[in-house]
């Protein structure tokens, strides 16, 4: 008898979730391997030369880091208890610790007491990530497209300068008037282009290892294939848990390296948003939540095990975005090939023969990648709407100034460096505080004048029936949901609240959701004719969900005849094929391109899928609403 996945009843498997053969996997997780070998090495090269580490002690350093980065990834792909967000996200040392890390080490007087002194703020700093990582995710509602499609637009534009670097020879010998390393790091990439073209199937998925491949060996006759390491290193080194001495804990450091942590935070929350567009994967709070928890125990393994702080690597976002490879064993797989190479020096010194202006070449192309993933979400942003734009082209703008003119960190003050040292860090940190700005403060109530915002006091005070029904006003129909709620109470915060309110809406009997669905207006009736949507909410709500600001917020308003009938039709065909409304929540929908490219998609999913979408726009409707009335 021949064993298959399991598979939940709405259809097969999800392609994050496939278990590819054994021969694939190798062959897809060793791309990943030499796609982020040079971007793992570099943060211990840093800081082994910054803070006056012997050849000696680097090399056990690359070890520990190789070995630790595949454990974390193989905890961030395949998950366990609530920590891994189960996609297919290689975990590696964030680049926003080296700065840091080098004042940290200098401070405390250098050397492997400097290093000491390192491993016990990461200790800390990755604890305090895993237990605070849930309370990030409550934040993501400050996430919307036009800040997750800055950062991850900034993420990809602010890394290409380093693939560029390695491209003319690497950051130690760079020689940008050499015509041979131009010759192979654009070779190396019109191999990856020319490969994508011209195959299918199996060979386009390994494009990058195949130019790496041809790359390395097109540069043996020109000498820059130097395998004299492979026979100096040994065949086994084993990394042990504090190898250069207990960890030191310095309260000055400790702090400096949290910062560093809720930096790195939003990178990983970029990441986790581009990997779930990629992979055509819904990702939430919990999602991301999952991944900071991983984030946290991998950070703290990183300190004990000799290495450092631990983030999503978008370099390897890119390579999934390229090959089209969707499995998360594919990244456990990689991870199991960084285990072994870190045990085998022999192994890392073999693969750290990749002559940089190769690595640079398929770097070109991976980071241009997680740009355009990043454009691709941003393509969903209401841009009439000037405050999108200036959210968008602020945060570009000072990503790049930073990442063009790394040294203007110099002139702030101290405490702001590890802020302003990043491109990364800069353009993200600036998107989303002027989202706060633009989107959240200050913002005036959307109910009526003559209704008032209640406190969770009063709500925890509340009977039954009174409890029932004022948050029953987020809900367009009746519905048991808020009787059900206020048996749990009462609650400790809003957030607990709102969870209550989500949980019991998807844990109803399917006839009672299907019932509230039947309650929604009809996206067609609020586009076909004016007013018609209003006609169909009760008198009693605050505001239509549909209405006349609602329409102009999302663009429905400047809709031309053609789209207003396309999208017309395209909800009547979904209420015929489905048996309910088509339900947005418009506030979220990204504009009238996003809202009838969102239509047209929902037609193709199966009736099960849809059920489950619709019930999330009730959520998000219900959601926003619940910001109206508990204060």
């Amino acid at each position: 008898m021949r064993l298959r996945p399991s598979r939940r009843p709405s259809g097969p498997v999800h392609p994050v979730d496939e278990v590819l053969p054994p021969g694939r996997l190798a062959v897809y997780g060793l791309q990943h391997v030499l796609a982020f070998y040079a971007g793992a090495v570099v943060v211990p090269i840093l800081l082994a030369n910054a803070i006056g580490l012997g050849e000696r002690e680097l090399i056990h350093l690359i070890n520990a880091d190789l070995f630790t980065c595949g454990i974390a990834s193989i905890i961030q792909s395949v998950g366990f208890w609530k920590v891994g967000v189960r996609l297919p996200l290689l975990q590696g040392v964030t680049f926003t610790a080296v700065s840091p890390m080098i004042a940290i080490g200098m401070a405390a007087g250098g050397g492997t007491e400097g290093l000491t002194t390192i491993y016990g703020a990461v200790i800390v700093a990755g604890l305090v990530t895993f237990f605070a990582a849930p309370y990030f995710a409550r934040l993501l509602r400050f996430f919307p497209p036009v800040v997750t499609g800055t950062v991850i637009t900034v993420i990809g534009l602010a890394l290409l300068p380093v693939a560029a670097t390695d491209a003319v020879g690497g950051a130690n010998a760079p020689d940008p008037g050499n015509p041979l390393y131009l010759a192979l790091a654009l070779g190396t990439l019109t191999v990856i282009v020319l490969i994508q073209r011209i195959f299918r199937g199996f060979m386009a998925t390994v494009a990058v290892l195949a130019g790496l491949v041809i790359g390395t060996l097109a540069s043996v006759p020109f000498g820059l294939v130097d395998l004299g390491g492979v026979g100096e290193s040994g065949w086994v080194g084993v990394t042990t848990p504090f190898h250069f001495g207990w960890p030191q804990f310095s309260l000055a450091a400790i702090v400096s390296m949290v910062v560093v942590m809720m930096i790195t935070a939003v990178e990983t929350t970029g990441d986790v948003f581009a990997t779930g567009e990629i992979v055509r994967k819904r990702v939430g709070g919990r999602d991301v939540a999952r991944a900071l928890r991983a984030d946290g125990l991998a950070t703290t393994l990183g300190g004990v095990l000799n290495s450092f702080p631990y983030t999503c690597f978008a370099e390897n976002v890119g390579l999934v975005r390229l090959t089209r490879v969707s499995s998360r064993w594919v990244v456990a797989a990689a991870g199991v090939f960084m285990i072994l190479i870190g045990l085998v020096p022999k192994a890392g010194a073999l693969v750290a023969a990749v002559p940089h202006p190769v690595l640079g070449g398929a770097a070109l192309a991976m980071f241009a990648t997680v740009a355009v993933v990043g454009i691709q979400t941003l393509s969903r942003v209401d841009f009439t709407d000037h405050r999108n734009v200036v959210v968008v082209g602020s945060g570009l703008g000072v990503a790049l100034f930073v990442t063009v003119q790394p040294d203007v960190a110099q002139a702030m003050p101290q405490w702001a460096q590890a802020f302003a040292g990043s491109g990364i860090t800069a353009g993200s940190i600036t998107a989303i505080a002027l989202n706060l700005l633009f989107f959240h403060v200050r913002r005036r109530p959307r109910i009526s004048p003559d209704r008032e915002r209640v406190d969770l006091a009063t709500v925890n005070g509340m009977d039954r029936a009174a409890f029932a029904t004022m948050l029953g006003r987020i809900f367009e129909g009746p519905t048991e949901v808020p009787a059900r709620v206020h048996a749990r109470g009462p609650f400790a915060d809003g957030a607990a609240l709102r969870s209550a309110l989500q949980e019991e809406l998807f844990a109803a009997p399917q006839g009672e959701q299907r019932d509230l669905m039947a309650h929604y207006p009809d996206l067609g009736g609020v586009v076909g004719t004016e007013g018609a949507a209003e006609d169909r909410v009760p008198a009693d709500r605050d505001e239509p969900v549909d209405g006349p600001a609602r329409r102009d917020r999302a663009g429905l308003a400047l809709l031309d005849g053609d789209g207003r009938t396309e999208l017309a039709e395209v909800a009547g065909a979904y209420r015929e094929r489905f048996g309910f409304p088509l339900i947005v929540c418009l506030r979220d929908a990204g504009g009238r391109d996003g809202l009838l490219e969102a239509g047209r998609r929902r037609l193709t999913h199966p009736p099960a899928q849809e059920h489950a979408a619709a019930l999330v726009e009730i959520a998000k409707v219900a959601g926003h609403r619940f910001d109206d009335i508990v204060g």
